[in-house]
């Protein structure tokens, strides 16, 4: 390429996101939870939102995403995020209130937590990193889990009869009233994360417009529980995980 073509201003030119603070990731290498923070630190500089945003920071990998978002953060307890975001939400109903939760934090303990948000239609939007395992805690069976995946508490792998079927929730929260925006995504590559963008920024505009509750589900990979690298965890994602959870909107209204 050369220096005029670089110069060109039709040529988009990255840089690192104003809202990314300089703290050291505590993330494993090939991790899909950093890509995720760039996004949303790049959505909420773009939407001028800084000063408006309430982030609900949970238990498990997503602990730390204040860390590294400069926005006003709440730590809930494990699996009350979505309460807590209510809570957030009404308090302070000029401002953008999102949580960002694992598969381990939404749909085991914070189940509850999460469908009642979802069919009261609070105005919060949810991230929600599936990666079908508990990362942070030492590689345990979440109920994401696929039949036949090994982790620490499975290690012949999952099976039906002794560990139930995996729960594919983003699908029963299509099903509620009180969601109008709900889609799968990941970002395992630069079109991925494209699309992964411009539903995070949907599920944000519908916050900030009252229209309910959004939940956009990135599947992810967890390369130290699936102990592969992170080149292998991509490929073992689009050709195992994106056959129980499809990738593309489940709910748009």
């Amino acid at each position: 390429m050369t220096q005029e073509e670089i110069i060109r201003p039709e040529n988009k030119i990255y840089s690192r996101p104003e809202l990314l603070t300089d703290a050291v990731t505590h993330y494993c290498p090939g991790c899909s939870h950093g890509v995720v923070h760039r996004i949303i630190a790049e959505l909420l500089g773009e939407m001028n939102l800084a000063d408006k945003t309430i982030g609900i920071a949970p238990v498990g990998c997503a602990v730390f995403a204040y860390n590294y978002i400069d926005v006003d953060w709440i730590e809930a307890a494990h699996g009350r995020a979505p309460a807590l975001a209510t809570a957030a939400s009404r308090l302070n109903p000029d401002r953008l209130v999102f949580t960002y939760q694992g598969d381990g934090d939404l749909s085991a303990i914070g189940t509850a937590e999460t469908i009642h948000a979802c069919n009261r239609g609070e105005n919060i939007a949810i991230i929600f990193i599936n990666n079908a395992i508990y990362g942070m805690t030492g590689g345990q069976m979440a109920p994401t889990t696929l039949l036949g995946m090994k982790t620490a508490t499975t290690p012949y792998g999952r099976t039906a009869e002794l560990n139930g079927y995996p729960l594919a929730i983003t699908k029963l929260l299509a099903e509620l009233d009180g969601t109008c925006y709900v889609t799968r995504q990941a970002v395992h590559t630069p079109a991925a994360v494209r699309k992964a963008k411009s539903a995070i920024r949907k599920a944000f505009e519908n916050s900030t417009a009252k229209r309910g509750t959004s939940v956009v589900e990135i599947v992810s990979t967890c390369n130290s529980g699936w102990k592969m690298t992170p080149d292998q965890s991509n490929k073992w994602m689009a050709e195992h995980m994106f056959a129980k959870y499809p990738l593309g909107d489940l709910k748009n209204v």
